[in-house]
């Protein structure tokens, strides 16, 4: 009997933007999942990694599975990805889940396309460590905030007229090539968007360090005076630059849209789109790449020319960021998030307290199953003994398998799972 189904023991990431301690979601799930876990409480618990990536790879929880980590099994097991997904991905697991516990931002950042991948990778090996594209999703635990793509053209140009140090690093003439552009012109649209946020992005260190020092310390000002600074997105400002102080990123915040998921919300970020988690707890899925090109709120590498060049510079309200579920017609207690690339798709599994006995039904892809909330005990034809599960349990099942979820908590479970549609 080979299992085909069985528990994982996942990757921590502990970089320096993650929670601390138990406020960490990743380090709640830990904890629970397994009771002798020692969590340090001055210790960021950033990302919990559930996939085969070489540098987290999934190790395996039973004894009876010769490999021990998930990348091994596969490897050896490759039907287990079902047959649209083997072939497509090279025998590979095309995805990489994670959860993320956000305190302070991450860099600004988008991820290239497979063609400019390729390229980047071949160019800067060091720096672009494969060739793949690196579509992501992020689905809310906790509420969560991120800035994510161009804001509408009216609401910059309000910054750029109530911001003044703003407009002194853009300058003149992009600011006013902006002003003028017209709603009926987009490409007229993105082009000047495409000046004025690579001027920005360009700008001389000590000027815009001048810049930055003079409207942190006139927004400190009116906040003291109790004046509302929404107008120059105060609060916000503040709080990135005692985060990175003296940052360029800090001036992007009036450019890209503030998103605000409340938990069961998604936003999906595709190729070219720049993006910088601010904080909360989420559910991630990508395609299997560490293409990453930044441009500030980082003290990482950054790729200024590379990242103004490749932009989507289309500008779209931030509601417009907010990616949909859509309830499952075949069980209602499965949402799905559907992402317009083939790499990956996840499944938010909400079973109310009324179901006792739960069937996770079988897809045609690998998947993987995290436990958020509740507890249960999992039978299936493909496990060689059944699996107790409680928050921050991950389980591998691969493609065509099923299992028996028999509910133990009062309250019904939430689980998430990713897996490829094809």
């Amino acid at each position: 009997f080979s299992s085909a189904v069985f528990p994982l023991s996942c990757a921590v990431q502990n970089y320096s933007w993650g929670k601390l301690g138990l406020e960490s979601e990743v380090a709640k799930l830990l904890a629970s999942s397994d009771p002798l876990v020692q969590i340090q409480p001055d210790q960021p618990y950033a990302e919990l990694w559930m996939g085969t990536h070489p540098r987290g790879d999934a190790v395996i929880r039973d004894n009876r599975i010769p490999q021990k980590t998930l990348g091994q099994w596969i490897a050896d097991n490759p039907a287990c990805l079902g047959a649209k997904v083997k072939e497509a991905f090279q025998g590979t697991l095309p995805f990489l889940f994670k959860v993320l516990s956000v305190n302070t931002a991450l860099s600004i950042q988008a991820h290239p396309n497979k063609e400019l991948a390729a390229k980047l990778h071949a160019q800067f090996p060091e720096h672009y460590p494969d060739a793949n594209h690196k579509p992501e999703m992020a689905i809310a635990l906790t509420p969560f905030e991120g800035l994510c793509g161009f804001r509408p053209v009216e609401e910059i140009v309000s910054f750029l007229q109530s911001v003044p140090e703003l407009r002194a690093l853009i300058g003149e003439v992009a600011a006013e090539q902006l002003e003028r552009s017209g709603s009926d012109d987009p490409r007229g649209v993105s082009a000047a968007l495409r000046v004025c946020f690579t001027r920005l992005m360009k700008s001389e260190k000590k000027f815009f360090v001048d810049q930055l020092n003079m409207l942190v310390k006139r927004i400190s000002q009116e906040v003291a005076e109790g004046k509302d600074t929404s107008g120059s997105n105060g609060d916000l400002l503040l709080r990135l630059h005692s985060q990175y102080p003296g940052d360029i990123g800090c001036f992007t915040i009036y450019f890209l849209n503030l998103v605000r998921l409340e938990p069961g919300e998604a936003m999906f970020l595709g190729a070219n789109e720049p993006h910088a988690y601010l904080q909360g707890d989420c559910v991630e899925c990508m395609a299997c790449s560490d293409n990453t090109v930044r441009a500030g709120l980082t003290p990482k590498f950054i790729d200024v020319l590379t990242l103004c060049e490749m932009l989507n510079y289309t500008p779209a309200p931030s509601s417009s960021k907010i990616f949909p579920a859509v309830q499952s017609q075949l069980d209602p207690s499965v949402y799905l998030y559907d992402p317009p690339v083939p790499d990956f798709a996840i499944m938010k599994i909400e079973i109310p307290a009324s179901i006792k006995l739960y069937l996770v039904s079988a897809v045609d892809s690998a998947s993987i199953l995290l436990v958020i909330q509740g507890t249960a005990v999992g039978t299936s034809t493909a496990a060689a003994s059944e699996m107790s599960l409680c928050r921050g349990s991950v389980l591998f099942i691969s493609a065509n398998e099923s299992i028996s979820l028999h509910l133990s908590s009062a309250d019904g479970m939430l689980l998430f799972r990713a897996c490829c549609l094809l």
